[in-house]
């Protein structure tokens, strides 16, 4: 299993400075993935220009948008930043994307709450027919050209039977944005059966997202941060999340162990924290997987 990072991009309070730094760190501690959390209406770095600036700065490390809510962009538009990142970065990027559950990321973009699946898959379709050079509404094709064959590659995020056949369909494999390893256990199975129902070859790629907060105020920056950004979902909610941060060196390896054994390809912690020392603190924590 590959272990990723995320980006603190989407901390409040995070200096935009720091995430260059952060990434060269990174890829020196040996990392497999940088990835990002996105969100329209929050005091976060917007992710596409978030990795962009990654790219720049790093040589190896995967790029991963874990996940972009994409149905409230522009579909032209997010085709040609994802094949500029692509560009860019030699290939690294990973267009991880899903519908999002925040309705005011919506109403802020004019784009229709209620219909997002349906202006999700044809969002699908139309990335993988401007990345293949076709002419866009007869008024040309959209570049640059990626350096990865028809595209960046795609991860779909969501647990439902609908994400599961997009992932299918369209995509490399299946991102779960956190959950319990049950949760996931459920998700690979949904996932391998769309895929044999559409009769790709092969097995799907699957991501975990879990979040870790270290350090001697690691639970008290997780609780603040997990609370504050979740809180529409209600304090309930925010609070199983915020129980759920990985706070320690056990709890990290017991996650670790539990979605190996469990068959996933990458596990990305995302931080609660823009502390110079949590890339150093994880890096110790999960060095087996590194």
């Amino acid at each position: 299993m590959e272990v990723g990072i995320g980006l603190p991009s989407a901390v409040p309070g995070a200096d935009g400075r720091r995430l260059p730094e952060w990434a060269r760190r990174a890829e020196e501690r040996g990392f497999a993935t940088l990835g990002t959390i996105d969100r329209v209406v929050y005091p976060s770095h917007e992710s596409l220009i978030a990795l962009a600036t990654a790219a720049a700065v790093t040589q190896r490390i995967r790029l991963f948008t874990d996940t972009l809510i994409s149905p409230p962009r522009n579909t032209a538009r997010l085709a040609k930043q994802a094949a500029t990142i692509d560009s860019v970065s030699g290939g690294r990027f990973v267009l991880g994307l899903a519908v999002g559950w925040r309705d005011d990321d919506y109403k802020l973009s004019g784009v229709d709450y209620e219909h997002r699946g349906s202006v999700f898959d044809e969002q699908l379709d139309e990335l993988r027919r401007i990345w293949s050079g076709e002419s866009v509404d007869g008024l040309g094709s959209i570049g640059p050209q990626t350096v990865q064959q028809g595209g960046p590659e795609l991860m779909i995020g969501g647990g439902v039977k609908a994400a599961y056949r997009r992932a299918a369909e369209y995509g490399r494999g299946w991102t779960m944005g956190g959950g319990t390893p049950e949760q996931f256990r459920e998700g690979k199975a949904g996932v391998e059966q769309a895929w044999a129902e559409q009769g790709r070859e092969g097995t799907p790629r699957t991501s975990v997202l879990a979040y870790f907060s270290l350090g001697p105020n690691g639970q008290e920056a997780a609780h603040e941060y997990i609370h504050h950004y979740y809180a529409p979902m209600g304090e309930e909610i925010a609070e199983a999340i915020a129980q759920s941060v990985a706070t320690d060196e056990d709890t990290i390896a017991g996650y670790s162990e539990a979605f190996e054994g469990l068959g996933a390809d990458e596990l990305v912690w995302m931080p609660c924290s823009h502390g110079r020392d949590q890339v150093d603190l994880l890096a110790e924590a999960v060095v087996q997987w590194l």
